[in-house]
């Protein structure tokens, strides 16, 4: 370091050590500064005691507040009144087919998700979720209280398959809510053990309130369609039948019996609680919701169900939360005596009586059958619809036969049309005319009952495709989906009348099965012409009916609406084929030769033939006493 450097560090440090002996504070100032440190403490130390006073009687109000709940909770719950804290858990469990989520809250079943099965816009398919469905039991206690197992926070311990929710007040004494699902099934086990729970509540309690509530969702593409095939089902203990709350309008009803189960049922999907020891004072509300987007109906139920409070009996259940499939839901009755028979395939709705006889012994069998084969639902209904024209042949070929009898009998009936002609006349020319039939072995009857053998395939028909399940988003030709409508042309504007009534889409199947029924009609009429007067306008009526289908069956599912078109198509080219190979004139040759045989009048056409001789004395008695006049 050179001379200079030192220098100036030197001058430096000496002006430090001046400045800060000039600006030293004075005694008066020090005095002051010491006064002002001793005030700040003052306050600082008065402030703390503030504090701590305040915080005091904070914890002693939290204290009083806490102390005070504890006791209302004890008065309203009793023993139970610990299990009303907590918070929500949820838990879940699978088997491959149902996706649940439990809630420690209630001990319920939070969310059921079927695992197989998509929504209509391609979304996980969600039976219910949240608040959305909700199910518990009330009981009372030995002082009079009322508990809800929806207040009460359960643990959840689970073992392989198995939900056990367990409420317990003390190491003895407990209620568990035990749930146990087996692999690939839509049947859940429910049971509800009690443990000690004698002492704790009421004396001689035997039963307990059940309550269950759940809103439906939309899970289909045709709002109204859905609605229509939602509503909920019950069967009474040792009956076959099931019954039905309204499907278009809110209903409560009071039920007075046994009921072995209950159904809150969709188009296509269920939740059924069933009950091995029945269920009493049943109550069934369901409410229509056409004001929510997402939601169809809402359904109700309250129930008496046993209860052992010493634990000695279960209390049993079985939950079905699956799709409404016929061979799934028969398979339960498969180890069940009649007497104790579910039926729960009665949720689908398949017609009633003949109806659905023909939809359980033919249609479904066959219909299953072919779909082991064949991949595209399509194909097997042109397969089920070519059987039942099978089965029908021989109807459909006898009707034909008949009209064909008429038919070459017109120009014979068209001279009794000339020789008695007018209204005065009409009692006489219906009497040849029907002289002309008896003679030959013709009848106008007879070409009607093979049409009436076959309406009740039609009608089962008209039962089977919307309830089918299997046909749930199937895609053929351009339909995406066959148990729904399959529209071509869409709208969002809301056209009064046709809206309401026609839907904001149309239907290609459903136009194509139109224009083929009117066809058809047109075809039939020029057919079955066999001279005699009609009534008037009832050509007009003919064409309207095949209108009216357009309306009817435009928002039903297009399965459906293709059936009808190609079984009409059928029978269009079947009496094509009768016509090229049924020689009518020697129909017409075999009814002259039947005229010149002796002819026994059958009971009917006897007192047919009497009636109208009644008839016509009558009327000619009338005309008499008019010309007196």
């Amino acid at each position: 370091m050179d001379k200079n450097t030192i220098i100036g560090l030197l001058i430096i440090g000496a002006i430090l050590i001046g400045f800060n002996w000039l600006n030293r504070p004075t005694p008066e100032q020090l005095a002051e500064m010491k006064r002002a440190q001793d005030s700040i403490a003052l306050v600082e130390k008065d402030q703390q005691k503030e504090f701590k006073q305040e915080t005091t009687a904070l914890n002693q109000a939290t204290e009083n507040t806490q102390s005070f709940d504890s006791a209302r909770l004890s008065s309203q719950y009793g023993v139970f009144a610990p299990l009303t804290k907590g918070s929500e858990k949820l838990t879940s469990l699978s088997n491959g087919v149902l996706n649940l989520t439990f809630s420690n809250k209630g001990g319920r079943i939070y969310t059921a998700e079927l695992t197989k099965y998509k929504s209509h816009d391609s979304l996980p398919l969600i039976l219910f979720e949240g608040n959305e469905a909700q199910y518990s039991f009330t009981f009372e206690t030995r002082n009079g209280q009322k508990i809800n197992t929806e207040e009460l926070y359960f643990t959840p311990i689970v073992s392989n398959n198995k939900m056990v929710m367990r409420a317990e007040i003390a190491g003895n004494q407990s209620i568990d809510f035990i749930y146990t699902l087996e692999p690939d099934n839509y049947m859940i086990n429910f049971d509800i053990q009690a443990k000690g729970m004698t002492s704790v509540l009421a004396p001689n309690t035997r039963s307990m309130e059940m309550f269950w509530f759940e809103k439906l969702r939309q899970q289909e593409k045709g709002r109204k369609f859905e609605q229509r095939y939602a509503n909920i089902n019950y069967k009474f203990k040792n009956e076959s039948s099931v019954e039905t709350l309204s499907e278009s309008k809110d209903e409560t009803k009071d039920l007075s019996g046994d009921v072995q189960w209950i159904g809150f049922t969709d188009q296509f999907f269920s939740t059924i609680w069933i009950s091995d020891q029945d269920m009493k004072s049943v109550v069934l509300r369901s409410s229509m919701m056409d004001q929510s987007p997402k939601y169809l109906k809402e359904y109700e139920a309250t129930a008496e169900v046993f209860f052992d409070p010493s634990g000695a009996k279960e209390t049993n259940f079985n939950m079905y939360l699956g799709p409404n499939h016929y061979p799934t839901l028969r398979s339960y009755d498969k180890d069940r005596y009649t007497e104790n028979k579910l039926n729960l395939d009665r949720v689908i709705p398949l017609g009633w009586g003949i109806f659905r006889w023909i939809n359980q012994l033919i249609v479904i069998p066959v219909f299953n059958f072919l779909d082991n084969y064949i991949g595209s639902y399509g194909i097997i209904i042109l397969l089920l619809t070519i059987f039942i024209k099978m089965i029908l042949f021989p109807f459909t070929y006898k009707s034909y036969k008949s009209t064909a009898k008429m038919r070459v009998l017109r120009p014979q009936v068209e001279e009794i049309n000339k020789k008695y002609p007018g209204q005065e006349n009409a009692l006489e020319r219906q009497r040849a005319t029907m002289d002309l039939y008896s003679r030959v072995g013709a009848s106008p009857m007879s070409g009607c009952l093979p049409m009436l053998l076959q309406m009740p395939i039609l009608f089962a028909m008209f039962s089977f495709f919307p309830a089918s399940i299997e046909l749930r988003q199937q895609s053929f030709l351009w339909a995406p989906d066959l148990s729904t409508y399959d529209s071509i042309i869409s709208w969002n504007e809301q056209i009064p009348i046709i809206s309401t009534y026609f839907g904001n889409h149309l239907s290609l199947f459903c136009l194509l099965m139109t224009i083929t029924n009117i066809v058809y009609t047109k075809f039939n009429m020029d057919q079955s012409n066999t001279g005699q007067e009609q009534m008037p306008g009832m050509k007009v009526m003919m064409y309207i009916m095949p209108l009216m289908f357009l309306f009817i069956f435009n928002e039903y599912a297009a399965g459906l609406s293709y059936y009808y078109f190609i079984s009409t198509l059928i029978t269009i080219i079947q009496t094509l084929a009768f016509r090229k190979f049924v020689n009518e004139d020697k129909i017409l040759a075999q009814l002259h030769e039947n005229a010149k045989k002796p002819k026994k009048k059958s009971g009917f056409m006897a007192r047919l033939e009497e009636a109208q001789r009644m008839q016509q004395k009558n009327m000619r008695d009338q005309q008499d006493k008019k010309g007196k006049k």
